[in-house]
């Protein structure tokens, strides 16, 4: 079981973020951290969670950095008797709110894992994506993470934004190279409705040649790609659980749960929130549903599927691309070769 906590807060809306998440509600955090803890509290019992059951906690946002410690502590007080002994736990955080004191107080709660949000290490193209740190900020907390003793650390790229040019994009990887991490996420910028992009479509500029490029140029420090986004010598164990369809608590104004065939919606209203944490809409998911979403997800992944998921139209459709070396099966599960075709790969066994 996995279990994600959603902090709504940030210190800057970045002009591509649809993420649910406010600069104007920091008064709130209090109130909202206690009605957080009931909703966390709400969903142990929901999903009739036991000691050393949940495998994996992941804090997104918004912003965790903007929360201080103390306000995580009766979070983590709740969660000790359910976390497994090995449980990853991981935090977002910015270079420009994960403080020392801040990185140093999450990881004597139980925080070992943090996935910095980075974007870039040039300066120009931070401020076009409204980022509230530099490129030093970005540097400076990486390895105060790594003095005070986090293993895993991760940080998040931006590439296909209009002015990225090879000379940009080989500069990020390699500073980032420079840097204590062992897991890297690369994301093409894509305009989401609602975002201060959504009025400049031309800020987003992906071409499939320079994607390759990038991919190949992470993988040349010998990260191995397990997800269309994600490369690294360790694996986020939270990441691969959502590939394997797990059941995952969805914690916050915003968050998603999933506990078989039902997904649960929290309002992503941080004042309704916090009136009623337990105002919880449901959405029933039908077992064809779940089959077509672990399709395709499998192929965004190292997790493959399972050949027993597919129809026997499909199934057949799946052995003429092993014939073409575009499918790869090994002990009945389907893997793909290459990520960027993932969606192409499914739409065609499903239509």
């Amino acid at each position: 079981m996995l279990l994600y906590i959603h902090i709504p807060f940030c210190d800057s809306k970045c002009s591509y973020c649809a993420f649910n998440s406010y600069v104007d509600k920091f008064h709130l955090k209090e109130e909202y951290m206690h009605a957080l803890l009931k909703q966390l509290q709400y969903e142990l019992t929901r999903f009739q969670a036991k000691p050393n059951s949940i495998e994996t906690v992941f804090i997104g946002g918004g912003t965790p950095s903007t929360v201080s410690p103390a306000l995580y502590t009766p979070i983590f007080e709740l969660l000790i008797p359910y976390l497994q002994k090995d449980a990853e736990v991981t935090s977002e955080a910015n270079p420009n709110s994960a403080t020392y004191e801040w990185l140093k107080g999450m990881k004597a709660l139980g925080v070992n894992r943090i996935s910095f949000g980075v974007q870039s290490f040039d300066e120009q193209k931070l401020k076009l994506l409204n980022r509230a740190h530099t490129p030093s900020m970005a540097k400076e907390a990486l390895l105060n993470a790594a003095k005070i003793g986090y293993k895993n650390l991760s940080l998040d790229l931006i590439y296909a934004t209009l002015g990225d040019t090879k000379e940009l994009l080989a500069h990020d990887i390699k500073t980032a190279f420079s840097l204590p991490i062992n897991h890297l996420s690369a994301y093409a910028l894509t305009i989401e409705e609602g975002t201060a992009f959504e009025s400049r479509p031309e800020m987003s500029s992906e071409q499939l040649e320079i994607t390759k490029w990038i991919f190949n140029e992470i993988k040349k420090h010998d990260f191995e790609q397990y997800e269309i986004s994600n490369f690294g010598t360790y694996r986020s164990a939270h990441n691969l659980g959502y590939w394997k369809y797990k059941d995952y608590m969805g914690v916050g104004a915003g968050a998603v749960g999933k506990l078989d065939t039902t997904r649960f919606y929290p309002t992503p209203v941080i004042e309704e929130f916090i009136q009623n944490p337990l105002n919880i809409k449901e959405e029933q998911l039908t077992r064809e549903d779940q089959r077509l979403e672990k399709i395709f997800l499998g192929f965004r992944s190292c997790v493959g599927v399972a050949s027993e998921v597919l129809t026997d139209e499909e199934k057949r459709k799946a052995f003429i691309l092993v014939e073409e070396e575009k499918l790869f099966l090994k002990d009945g599960i389907l893997y793909n070769f290459e990520y960027l075709l993932a969606d192409e790969i499914a739409l065609y066994l499903t239509s």
